[in-house]
């Protein structure tokens, strides 16, 4: 019996001991490998979010002209400098103008030599006419004279001859006087076309700009409207920005154009906080059929020179506003199922939650299913995370919405 007794007994405390000895490590190691994970956190809110279409857009200058020679010679002068800002009126090229020169003084002088034959033309018409008004004169007292028998038929024929004579001497100057008046108006014109002959031997930028790469420099012989310009002026303030947009967006475009101005909000980059903002200006009229969308055309102001011609830039058209649940960008994690976030309960533990997505801006995203307002998210410190894990915070996320 005692040695039962005894045999239990030593049963029971190996039992205890093997018992004592396993589950003290255990929650030693549990206390070494699952400490409180330092994080960072914000708070879902709701928020008013713009509505927003996001595009590519492709910066175009307001105006653009290519400046070219009316007039052919040796290009003497260059007046500015490539790249540089002109404004309207200045002073671009000089081409050789002694040969246009001499072509107004010429033309100058045919209009002087026909004003001197049209006034001795019209001093030879008053001339004729005064003789035409003295041999009617002649005819009529002739005629009364012939009445009363006193003259002869000779006579009369004479007298009548001299004033028909007269009659067609006068006509012919009045013609003379006509076609020099035609010669004078065509050397008019002549005159007046060498003037503007000369006048474009000074090439003058038809707008205010930005002037590109010089085409063709001094020495060189320019053609006079040849294909191939001087330089191109590029007007970059204010200056567009077109994009597309899908068609099914252009009918809540339409509505919200109807009532106000759209601003439109471009940026080199999606990570620049640099935007430059303007107003929608031009909705094209037809969508094209191969792609779907429909052109936009926004203008800016453009007066720090931001925007460049041709450059690609990431547009945002903002239509209206809405209340929505938002929370810092960062706090959204990829997974093999889709996004999620860690949110974090009141004991401090965190579980994974799958959320669905909206539109993100300025560092925050909208979240349509999965988060409330009110619900407290992790924004740094997830890839430390597991579901149940404990937390302790050690700070705000600058991205955070959390309420002050």
């Amino acid at each position: 019996m005692r040695k039962t007794e005894r045999l239990v007994t030593t049963i029971v405390i190996a039992i205890l001991t093997l018992t004592g000895c396993s589950s003290a490590p255990r929650a030693q190691s549990g206390g070494r490998a699952f400490p409180p994970v330092p994080v960072s956190t914000g708070t879902a809110v709701e928020e008013s979010v713009p509505i927003e279409v996001r595009a590519v857009g492709n910066v175009e200058a307001y105006s653009s002209v290519q400046v070219k020679a009316q007039v052919g010679g040796p290009l003497l002068n260059v007046k500015f400098t490539e790249g540089a800002s002109v404004q309207k009126g200045d002073l671009l090229f000089e081409i050789d103008p002694r040969p246009f020169r001499e072509a107004l003084r010429q033309a100058e002088a045919a209009v002087s030599k026909d004003e001197a034959q049209l006034r001795v033309a019209q001093a030879n018409l008053d001339r004729d006419r005064a003789q035409l008004k003295n041999a009617q004169a002649e005819a009529a007292r002739f005629e009364q004279l012939s009445k009363e028998g006193i003259s002869t038929r000779m006579q009369e024929d004479q007298i009548r001859t001299a004033s028909e004579v007269a009659v067609h001497t006068v006509r012919g100057d009045e013609a003379a006087i006509e076609s020099l008046r035609a010669a004078l108006e065509s050397d008019r014109a002549a005159a007046e076309q060498a003037k503007l002959n000369l006048s474009y031997t000074e090439i003058r930028s038809p707008l205010s700009g930005r002037a590109g790469n010089l085409l063709l420099h001094p020495g060189n012989l320019v053609k006079a409207n040849d294909d191939n310009p001087l330089v191109v002026i590029n007007q970059v303030s204010p200056i567009f920005v077109t994009f597309g947009v899908p068609e099914r967006q252009l009918g809540g475009i339409a509505r919200q154009v109807a009532r106000r101005k759209l601003t439109v909000d471009v940026s080199a980059d999606k990570e620049s906080t640099q935007n430059v903002r303007g107003t929608l200006a031009v909705i094209d009229n037809t969508v094209d059929p191969n792609t779907g969308t429909i052109r936009l055309k926004a203008v800016f102001d453009n007066r720090e020179a931001r925007l460049w011609p041709g450059q690609f830039v990431n547009a945002v058209l903002t239509l209206d506003t809405q209340t929505a649940t938002v929370i810092p960008a960062e706090a959204v994690q990829a997974g093999q199922q889709g996004p999620f976030v860690y949110v974090v309960k009141s004991d401090q533990t965190v579980e994974p939650r799958p959320v669905v997505l909206g539109q993100t801006f300025s560092g925050k995203v909208v979240v349509g299913k999965g988060v409330t307002a009110g619900d407290t998210v992790v924004t740094d410190g997830q890839s430390r995370l597991f579901p149940g894990a404990k937390i302790v915070e050690s700070g705000v996320s600058s991205g955070s919405t959390k309420a002050n």
